[in-house]
């Protein structure tokens, strides 16, 4: 009997430690598509340019709720000639619990949540591409752990900087 007890207890504790993440809502904050140079650039040889730029932002809805906004911009040339521009907002809501230290809830807002939003945008970016006519356009897994690594490290060294500055 002592035992189910303290199993219970562990399971209940286990459920706390899971509780502290949950998504409440991923949506589409913003879709644009662009192709300014439509046809002429239908009639060009397909020897494309594509470059490729993520940001990611949150805000606090609430205590311990966050909306977080992942936003992917495609824009693809041909010779000199944008053949397409597409820009993806993809959104989502987060339950972060209170008990989570500030430098986890940083890395969970700026590397986890983009992580669960990135396949959401990659598809969208992949549809829209396609449903254009253009060659289809698989977008490469993104690694936001290590770039979360360098922001917070670039962060570090500005404010070395600024001390040092100010001595």
């Amino acid at each position: 009997m002592a035992e189910e007890q303290q199993a219970n207890g562990a399971a209940a504790e286990n459920q706390q430690q899971q509780a502290q993440f949950a998504i409440q809502r991923i949506y589409a904050k913003d879709i644009s598509f662009e192709t300014p140079n439509s046809p002429s650039v239908f009639r060009k040889e397909w020897k494309p340019d594509l470059k490729l730029d993520l940001n990611v932002k949150h805000e606090k809805i609430e205590d311990g709720v966050y909306e977080v906004v992942l936003t992917l911009t495609a824009t693809n040339k041909v010779e000199d000639d944008v053949a397409f521009l597409c820009e993806v907002h993809q959104a989502g809501i987060f339950s972060i619990g209170e008990e989570v230290q500030e430098g986890q809830l940083a890395h969970m807002l700026g590397s986890f949540c983009p992580n669960i939003l990135f396949p959401y945008a990659r598809e969208c970016v992949a549809s829209l591409v396609n449903r254009a006519t253009f060659p289809q356009l698989n977008l490469a897994p993104v690694n936001f752990d290590a770039i979360f690594a360098r922001h917070m490290q670039q962060q570090a060294e500005q404010a070395q900087g600024q001390q040092t500055a100010d001595a």
